[in-house]
């Protein structure tokens, strides 16, 4: 592992999982941003509280006084916030600010791969009104 100051601005991370469906799925590569400054909505990518060589992409919800409340975007995806509690700052590493998405198969028609090459690469954005739809209770 790189020191802090060592490591690059930017860099890539690959989601595993469904725990962040709808906004990514398995298999989509995220343009990050390390240290960036994070507010509630942005996706980020951290390492889980519990298990800290693992890491893990969440929606940063709520900043309380012990750290962020992080929820994945799948409700019925467990491994966030309410399983392991708010996560300190020091655990968080990246803002994530694109995603792309592979494309699934070789075989395509024409008409497939214009709207694949449209929506493969986007923004991934601070989403306030899940942000608040989730708020933690």
């Amino acid at each position: 592992m790189r020191e802090q100051g060592a490591r690059p601005p930017f860099g890539l991370a690959e989601v595993t999982g469904p725990s962040m469906v709808p906004t990514l799925h398995h298999g989509d590569q995220l343009l990050v941003r390390y240290g960036a400054p994070v507010r509630a909505g942005d996706v980020v990518v951290l390492r889980h509280p519990l298990q800290q060589d693992l890491l893990i992409v969440k929606r940063a919800v709520e900043r309380r006084d012990t750290g962020w409340w992080v929820l994945g975007d799948n409700p019925f995806a467990e491994s966030d916030s309410r399983m392991f509690g708010t996560v300190p700052d020091e655990l968080l590493l990246a803002r994530v600010l694109g995603r792309f998405r592979p494309p699934r198969g070789l075989r395509r028609s024409p008409a497939a791969a214009v709207y694949w090459a449209a929506c493969a690469l986007r923004p991934v954005r601070s989403d306030r009104s899940l942000s608040r739809r989730l708020r933690a209770r």
